[in-house]
């Protein structure tokens, strides 16, 4: 199957300004600009930056295209969710505000219970969850 578990994953978004999106993602929450490019002014030309981990299997795309810039609609169920496997730290959630995110109470209380939910300069949610996740079942579930 050409999908499977070692397939990697980009998430892609329009984003109203990419040097306030990379101060929220790499300067706030610590990832790595894993490619930029500026595009031009020409309708179809765009800006990009990546950010995530270089060790990871995914990463965000954050896309301007200054001669037909795309509004970004988030949703407050549209979240981009990470596992932290522990408590989160407050001065991570603290630096994330210092570099433009706005901490936000979730509409869902298990968001609530188990993370902290942060809107980026786009409007678009970071849940650190404490719990940890894996798609391997546990033994004896049944899954």
């Amino acid at each position: 199957m050409p999908v499977n578990g070692r397939s990697h994953i980009r998430v892609a978004r329009p984003s109203r300004d990419l040097a306030a999106a990379e101060r929220f993602w790499v300067e706030g929450l610590g990832l790595s600009v894993v490619w930029r490019t500026e595009g031009g002014t020409e309708p179809g030309e765009h800006d990009l930056l990546m950010v995530g981990r270089p060790d990871a299997a995914w990463h965000l795309e954050l896309v301007h295209e200054p001669a037909r810039p795309v509004e970004p609609r988030p949703t407050e169920e549209d979240l981009l969710v990470i596992y932290v496997d522990g408590p989160v730290p407050e001065d991570l959630v603290a630096r994330i505000e210092q570099h433009g995110g706005k901490r936000v109470a979730s509409p869902n209380p298990y968001w609530n219970r188990w993370g902290v939910t942060i809107e980026d300069p786009d409007g678009y949610r970071l849940v650190l969850c404490e719990r940890g996740w894996s798609n391997i079942p546990l033994p004896g579930t049944g899954a």
